[in-house]
């Protein structure tokens, strides 16, 4: 067994950017859903429970297309800027989330369970969702192919 070529982690990473096609798919989703979440939180919450749930959407979405961003410009430089891209940008986009929540905790018009819940389920059911459509084989890496 040969050692590994010390230019695969420090080289760029051939191919296209599939994160970058997957996240603008999810947000593409996410603006069809946002308005029924809109709604809904709604109906519970009143008017606050609106404004909260379109602020946690926007927050998702922009945290989908931060995420690809870091990513695809990471593998522009090499493998192991996006391993750290990946584990510190989550860090990072984690803080930026939890700070856009404290700067508007105690605005009048929002209401913290909506937002909240809002965030949880439209990350978790976004990327649910995006399972359908991501094509796990490394013959088509990204978002599936239509079929004819």
């Amino acid at each position: 067994m040969s050692a590994p070529d010390a230019t695969v982690m420090s080289g760029p990473v051939a191919g296209e950017a599939v994160e970058v096609r997957i996240s603008v798919d999810m947000v593409k989703r996410g603006l069809w859903v946002a308005p029924v979440l809109v709604v809904l939180a709604g109906m519970i919450w009143d008017i606050e429970g609106s404004l909260s749930a379109a602020f946690a959407t926007g927050l998702v979405l922009v945290n989908f297309l931060l995420a690809a961003g870091l990513i695809a410009g990471a593998s522009r430089i090499s493998l192991g800027l996006v391993m750290a891209a990946t584990l510190f940008g989550y860090l990072i986009r984690l803080g930026l989330i939890m700070l856009a929540v404290l700067l508007v905790r105690d605005a009048s018009w929002i209401s913290l369970p909506a937002l909240g819940a809002t965030i949880i389920v439209t990350h978790l059911g976004l990327l649910v969702w995006e399972l359908k459509y991501v094509a796990i084989s490394l013959a088509h890496a990204g978002v599936r192919p239509a079929r004819p």
